[in-house]
């Protein structure tokens, strides 16, 4: 009696072994999870409209949502150095409140990012006149920009991609040409946020998009940018006049506030006295980046929060950067689970052209004539550091 309990007390124990032995095979050779896009409602536009909220998900767990509206990223989740996820950029929960008031939170603009001065440019001697939304000049591409109008998105198969595009109608905000525009966003597994522009016109016009999302590297919008510390891949910057529209004037960064060539505490040196930055309230400014042949992705500027350990790489194509470091946000705005987006409590690292190039001949051009495609890209790549 006793022989047969022992042997079948051991027949037990290597039946359990192999089952453990098995099911961990199983688990090493179960699929890595793989990335995912859903859909949900996110309201309907006053024109009957309605607005679906995409959201994309990468086999690492960041995930970033964008809706129809603006082409808004309304949030985009990453992991600091403990491995807690965190909302990094500004925006708001409703539909409404974006159509309310919004400083551009998280959206596509176009026709021109930035500034235009009083509005007026000419083109083969023929004059134009933009909307001017920004006191006496046209900003980041008037009062109904790409901002504010509703972009038709179609998720792109066997990717974690989203294609958004846009016919912008001859005459619309004053620009000429009827400019097809389509913006490419993808979150791959290597935790890089991928924007790739392009555009084409029937009629000579200008163009110049960019991205306008607001990080806060926190994860906490109740607390300041003042501590990320960041890098800018540039000896030089824009000077620019009471209104920010640049002068002519390339300017050394050595020896200034704007000297970003290592890696600086934002807030380190943002109230200096220096007239550039009481012109800007503070950084609203074009930095000048190193030469590119324009295809060709590089490495412009780096983003670290010590706290969090988060950092965010930004590669691009186009030739400047335009750091805005939340000047203009007062406490007017509530955002995301109630808080009061507060004075620079997010930053902007917008890649673009240089602003009111169409007036600046020395500036790269933005012109694009028929028969032309524009082509920029850019990646923000989403790290941690210890």
């Amino acid at each position: 009696m006793k022989r047969i309990t022992l042997l079948s007390l051991i027949s037990f124990v290597l039946l359990v072994s192999c089952k453990k032995d098995q099911k961990a095979a199983e688990e090493i050779q179960a699929p890595a999870p793989k990335h995912s896009i859903t859909t949900s409602s996110f309201g309907v536009l006053p024109d009957g409209k309605a607005v679906t909220r995409y959201t994309l998900r990468n086999a690492n767990g960041t995930e970033m949502s964008v809706i129809n509206y603006g082409g808004i990223i309304t949030s985009l989740k990453s992991i600091d150095k403990q491995g807690q996820f965190a909302d990094i950029v500004l925006g708001y929960d409703s539909l409404s409140s974006y159509l309310k008031s919004s400083p551009f939170f998280g959206a596509l603009i176009g026709r021109y990012g930035n500034r235009i001065a009083k509005g007026k440019f000419t083109l083969d001697g023929t004059s134009y006149k933009l909307v001017t939304n920004n006191n006496e000049n046209h900003l980041h591409g008037g009062t109904q920009g790409f901002d504010k109008v509703f972009w038709n998105i179609e998720v792109l198969p066997d990717s974690a991609s989203l294609k958004l595009t846009y016919t912008s109608a001859d005459g619309e905000e004053g620009y000429p040409g009827t400019l097809n525009s389509e913006v490419i966003y993808t979150l791959t597994d290597a935790n890089e946020l991928k924007i790739q522009y392009s555009a084409t016109t029937d009629k000579k016009t200008v163009v110049n998009l960019t991205q306008h999302t607001y990080f806060n590297l926190t994860g906490d919008a109740n607390q300041d940018i003042l501590n990320h510390q960041l890098m800018l891949d540039a000896l030089q910057y824009l000077p620019v006049d009471k209104t920010l529209i640049p002068t002519t004037e390339l300017k050394s960064v050595t020896g200034t506030p704007f000297d970003f060539s290592t890696s600086t505490s934002i807030g380190s040196r943002i109230g200096q006295d220096d007239e550039q930055l009481k012109f800007g309230m503070g950084y609203d400014h074009c930095w000048i980046l190193k030469p590119s042949d324009g295809k060709t992705l590089r490495k412009v500027a780096e983003l670290y929060e010590p706290t969090s350990g988060r950092v965010v790489e930004v590669s691009t194509t186009e030739p400047g950067i335009q750091f805005y470091s939340g000047n203009f946000l007062d406490g007017t705005l509530v955002g995301k689970g109630g808080v009061v987006y507060t004075h620079r409590s997010g930053l902007c690292l917008e890649t673009q052209h240089y602003p009111d190039s169409p007036n600046q001949s020395t500036f790269p051009t933005t012109i694009l004539n028929p028969g032309e495609t524009y082509s920029t890209a850019t990646v923000y790549t989403f790290l941690t550091k210890k």
